[in-house]
């Protein structure tokens, strides 16, 4: 992976912050550079200048800091069959009392997740929202990545603290 730097020719003619331009993205959705906006999002949302990014010919992958998690962000492509994911590691497994830790997070996909969702990768526990391209929105990248990094950071250490690596 690389680091991300904003492309400074974008950031240094647009006297827009990162919100003002995701809402002018909305307004003109049918020239939506889907790797434009997840950029800007990242850059409203990194912090430490944490942002990275890898291109590859499947796509594109971003991964950030936000809060005490880490953020990843993938494009499987362009075309509106591709996907958009978005993921954040919150609790390593095997853990302590899985089948408390299952029920609490099926309950907290009930209620607590609006569009992101519990799930298990790679033997972690990680929030999660993924979806096709096709008809995606600037303000629907923006709420998913912020919907994601923010339940992940308020989530983490908690289930870390009681759930964490089983003995």
């Amino acid at each position: 992976m690389t680091s991300y730097q904003p492309d400074p020719e974008t950031v240094a003619t647009q006297s827009l912050s990162s919100k003002e331009l995701i809402n002018e993205l909305v307004e003109a959705p049918n020239s939506v550079n889907h790797v434009e906006v997840i950029q800007t999002v990242i850059a409203s949302l990194e912090q430490d200048e944490s942002a990275m990014i890898s291109k590859t010919q499947d796509g594109h992958l971003w991964k950030f800091k936000y809060g005490s998690v880490e953020v990843f962000v993938q494009l499987t492509g362009l075309s509106d069959e591709d996907t958009f994911t978005v993921w954040s590691p919150v609790l390593k497994l095997p853990a302590k009392d899985e089948p408390r830790l299952m029920r609490r997070l099926l309950e907290m996909n009930w209620h607590n997740t609006f569009e992101a969702c519990f799930g298990i990768f790679d033997d972690q526990v990680v929030v999660l929202t993924t979806r096709t391209l096709a008809g995606l929105t600037p303000g629907e990248v923006s709420r998913n990545v912020t919907v994601v990094a923010s339940i992940a950071d308020q989530n983490d250490e908690s289930l870390q603290s009681e759930f964490g690596a089983a003995s």
